[in-house]
């Protein structure tokens, strides 16, 4: 049965998939567009610190007040309304919810929400990155041994992305390199929210007419979010991240198999089997033809002279030798595709991506020289961006993850540049999310033999 069919099944059966969201922010909000509109799913709860926030929100995207009047969890299964709570823990302990999404943002918070899940036995879909990024490869660890799912989130980059590596592998192709699209120049990696605006070219009359969140916008810019998201695929998908940083080569979607193949064959890949993203603008500021600015792509390689003679009967943009192709997708939707996440996890027991070993991490490095006595403000920020390295590296520097660079205090001077390390800032060890990163690094160390 397809997933609509199972989850028609559902809704005839009165056995709907119980939802609970945390995080009504934008990614929360849009999926929350979509819950009512999906047979044999029950958005039973959703969680924020501000519950007048959730409200707004919900309301927002088109739903009448009377859907949310729930006035506890138990309410809200029994008639189908939703209940607004700041009580994400309560949430999860009990036992009306399934599935829980956490869309919060914040590395402590998602790293708590997931021990809890464990701990209580939910699956959760994991849109906060940050958090996947910083302990993912443990977090997932943990549900595993819960007997629950740990998964990325359908209609984010990483779990798209995901999905055409599976496939790929899944036909027999090798995977070449996996990635994404985005708008880069190296300046931005200098880029505060001072000067953000200017690069995505938005007037002070726009801004002041919007919700913008200058630091928000700016982690996408100085490219922090494309390290991220590559982190996790390459955390997810087996394979490997540059030794030094993200190259961001301008490339369009014609030329995928071209620029994204390995040294030997006149790419710009050291070895096969890679994650990159691709730039929508040259360096000199000309936009890229066809560029993949919105989407994900995956180029993969002909196993034999027959397949790469089907390739060309089928009218796949290849290399010029035949052998590389790509597949991609030009846009994502968001939270708008989360369904696919929570019907796959509660009807198939499968995720939409499941973070692996660990082996791209991202650290928080400079983005000028950084005093002694400063204190870091963290993703999007004055002071750090985030750049991606092999998990191997990033230990043997004993590199500061950019998902803890924020509200510590510099012991050391920092040059710009350069990663910032552990023996570099002062931080309370007490605290879980601080905690848990380091037992990952302990583990990692003693498996990678380091």
């Amino acid at each position: 049965m397809s997933l609509i069919q199972k989850l028609k099944a559902r809704a005839e059966q009165g056995k709907p998939v119980r939802v609970a969201v945390i995080g009504a922010g934008k990614f929360g909000s849009m999926y929350l567009s979509q819950a009512p509109r999906t047979p044999g799913i029950h958005l039973v709860c959703v969680a924020d610190l501000s519950p007048d926030r959730a409200r707004a929100s919900l309301t927002r995207v088109g739903w009448q007040a009377d859907r949310f009047e729930a006035k506890s969890l138990q309410e809200a299964a029994r008639t189908g309304k939703t209940f607004i709570t700041d009580d994400a823990d309560a949430m999860i302990a009990s036992d009306f919810v399934d599935v829980v999404i956490d869309s919060t943002g914040s590395p402590a918070a998602g790293i708590h929400h997931a021990l809890l899940c464990a701990a209580n036995r939910k699956h959760i879909i994991m849109v906060n990155v940050e958090a996947d990024v910083l302990a993912g490869p443990l977090l997932a660890r943990r549900a595993a041994e819960a007997g629950v799912i740990y998964s990325m989130a359908s209609g984010d980059q990483p779990a798209l992305i995901a999905e055409l590596v599976d496939w790929a592998r899944t036909i027999g192709m090798e995977v070449i390199c996996a990635g994404k699209g985005t708008k880069y120049l190296p300046i931005y990696h200098q880029s505060t929210p001072d000067t953000v605006w200017g690069h995505y070219g938005f007037t002070e009359a726009q801004v002041a007419g919007g919700d913008f969140n200058a630091q928000m916008f700016n982690s996408f810019l100085d490219g922090t979010k494309s390290a991220l998201e590559m982190a996790a695929v390459a955390n997810g998908c087996e394979l490997t991240a540059p030794s030094d940083g993200l190259k961001f080569p301008p490339c369009g979607v014609d030329d995928l198999p071209h620029i994204l193949r390995p040294f030997s064959d006149g790419g710009t890949l050291p070895q096969k089997g890679m994650v990159e993203v691709v730039s929508s603008i040259e360096r000199d500021g000309r936009p890229v033809y066809r560029d993949l600015r919105w989407g994900v792509y995956a180029v993969f390689e002909a196993p034999s002279n027959y397949v790469r003679d089907c390739f060309a009967q089928y009218g796949l943009k290849t290399d010029s030798t035949g052998r590389y192709a790509a597949m991609y997708k030009p846009y994502h939707l968001i939270g708008l595709e989360l369904g696919i996440s929570v019907a796959t996890i509660a009807l198939r027991g499968e995720a939409t991506g499941a973070t692996g070993d660990w082996r791209g991490d991202v650290a928080a490095t400079a983005k000028r020289t950084l005093k002694a006595g400063e204190k870091l403000d963290g993703e999007g920020g004055f002071t750090v961006y985030g750049k991606l390295m092999q998990t191997a590296d990033s230990l043997r520097l004993g590199a500061l993850p950019i998902g803890l660079a924020h509200n510590m205090v510099l012991k050391n001077d920092v040059l710009a540049g350069q990663p910032v390390r552990w023996c570099d800032v002062d931080f309370d060890p007490a605290k879980q999310a601080v905690g848990v990163r380091r037992e990952m690094e302990a583990l990692f160390r003693k498996e990678l033999g380091l």
